[in-house]
């Protein structure tokens, strides 16, 4: 039975919840200080894009390292050292005086910020009970759907008023604050496992997750030739063909496979809950390129638009967990998804002859259906798996996590490609973006549907829903 948070409960994840939205808002809050940047560095604005793809290449190469850090030294114990490195990492993001000095300090961050949700997760479903995980997890969503919003206002205001160096030293007094707020809060890890560092198995994971990456990115930025860009995805798929070989057979996995044999993990993180996410990730690069390229508008007006489909995101939050209770997982991950999915192929067609509030009420619902399945996947995935698991559970999630987000974008991107290509257009048209929408709306529909294979009481026991079993 779904139950709301202790006191205790809640201030850890309100805790963790708070680090989380300092991480979050450094991922999106530089974007707008690259120009400036670049000014100063005496770079092209371009290069700057360097800063932004190691961070992510060195966030996907060390998350795998994550489940053997807790289990090692304890999650508590991991996530002050990482808000420490990542506060001091940011501190000399600030101070770079050049390119080459930016980019080795945003590898440190990057690597820093890595385990720091995995980790912070670990946390939250430990102190919970089962009967509070829909209540904890959804509150620990919270900084991933507010950070976007909040990020490039307020890093265009830090960057033209103030300086871009304080858009990384905002994060000294939030690391302080979230170390001592950890501290005073969160319990003291009891239990270590002594088991020994699976080096072979850090190597490879890295190397897959790297390569798929950053080849995907390629593809889509046009950082690399295109050949180069597919040859670095085909390593990463036969080096990660090799790593899941040797974590199935080693003594001390760094990573234990095993979890993806629950079937509500597997669905939620490695089959069609995976794909699904993925296809939702394209809607953010898909908005503001379409209402600029395609319509015409400016940065202001279409920034404008995509703000009220991350207001859809913040305000359905409140109702999610209700809404659980009421008609459970299945239910709402197939009729929930299957709207998020008609409602994303509806934004390929709003334009600005649309009237303001249809297209208004579009993105909203687009926005809203996204946190809701996102809310309800990222706790599904954790209702059945144990005490024992759950480390190697959430660095698995994590690491699902940033491949869809790179996917998403690069699936979106090969859509348009394709689309302007079979026209033999040269420049992109409204047609190819109706065609990105409607392909990622029909995965997404597709995928929802086939949420229909978990039991009809999946979750049951952390949502609070019960339905009675057919005789």
């Amino acid at each position: 039975m779904s139950t709301p948070l202790s006191p205790h409960a809640r201030n850890v994840a309100l805790v963790v919840a708070a680090t989380l939205f300092m991480q979050f808002l450094d991922g999106v809050i530089i974007v707008t200080a690259l120009p400036r940047m670049a000014q100063d560095f005496n770079v092209g604005t371009l290069e700057m894009s360097l800063g932004v793809t190691i961070y992510m290449l060195a966030v996907a190469v060390c998350i795998p390292a994550a489940a053997w850090l807790s289990d090692r030294f304890g999650a508590r114990r991991v996530f002050v050292v990482a808000i420490a490195l990542f506060t001091l990492t940011s501190i000399a993001c600030g101070m770079a005086a050049d390119l080459g000095q930016f980019a080795i300090a945003r590898a440190l961050q990057g690597a820093s910020s890595s385990v720091l949700f995995p980790v912070g997760r670990i946390i939250v479903l430990r102190t919970a009970q089962k009967s509070e995980i829909v209540s904890a997890i959804g509150l620990t969503i919270w900084p991933a759907l507010f950070a976007p919003v909040l990020g490039p206002a307020l890093g265009g205001f830090i960057t033209e008023y103030i300086s871009w160096h304080w858009n990384f030293w905002i994060n000294i007094p939030l690391g302080i604050i979230g170390i001592a707020l950890v501290l005073a809060i969160v319990p003291k890890d009891t239990e270590f496992a002594e088991r020994p560092f699976d080096g072979i198995g850090f190597i490879l994971t890295g190397i897959t997750l790297g390569c798929l990456l950053y080849g995907f990115d390629a593809l889509v930025q046009g950082g690399l030739p295109v050949w180069l860009s597919v040859l670095l995805i085909a390593i990463g798929l036969a080096v990660g063909t090799g790593a899941v070989f040797w974590l199935l057979r080693a003594d001390h996995p760094l990573i234990d496979l095993r979890t993806l044999g629950i079937r509500t993990f597997a669905a939620t993180d490695a089959k069609a809950g995976a794909i699904l996410r993925t296809a939702i990730n394209a809607t953010p690069f898909l908005l503001p390129l379409m209402f600029q390229v395609a319509y015409g508008m400016d940065a202001l007006s279409a920034g404008g638009l995509v703000v009220i489909y991350f207001f859809g995101n913040l305000a359905i939050k409140a109702v999610t967990t209700p809404t659980l209770r009421r008609f459970g997982f299945r239910s709402i991950l197939t009729v929930n998804g299957v709207l998020a999915g008609v409602s994303v192929a509806a934004c390929g067609f709003v334009s600005p002859e649309t009237p303001y509030l249809l297209t208004a009420a579009v993105l909203f619902i687009a926005g809203a259906t996204r946190s809701m399945q996102f809310t309800a996947l990222a706790t599904l995935a954790f209702a059945d798996v144990d005490a024992k698991q759950r480390s190697s559970a959430t660095t698995i999630s994590s690491m699902s996590q940033q491949l869809s987000m790179v996917f998403g974008v690069a699936i979106a991107a090969g859509c348009l490609n394709l689309s302007q290509m079979s026209r033999g257009a040269p420049t992109l048209g409204v047609i190819d973006f109706q065609i990105a929408y409607l392909v990622m709306g029909l995965i997404i529909i597709v995928c929802a549907l086939q949420l229909l294979t978990l039991e009809r009481n999946a979750g049951a026991e952390v949502s609070g829903h019960q339905r009675p079993q057919a005789a």
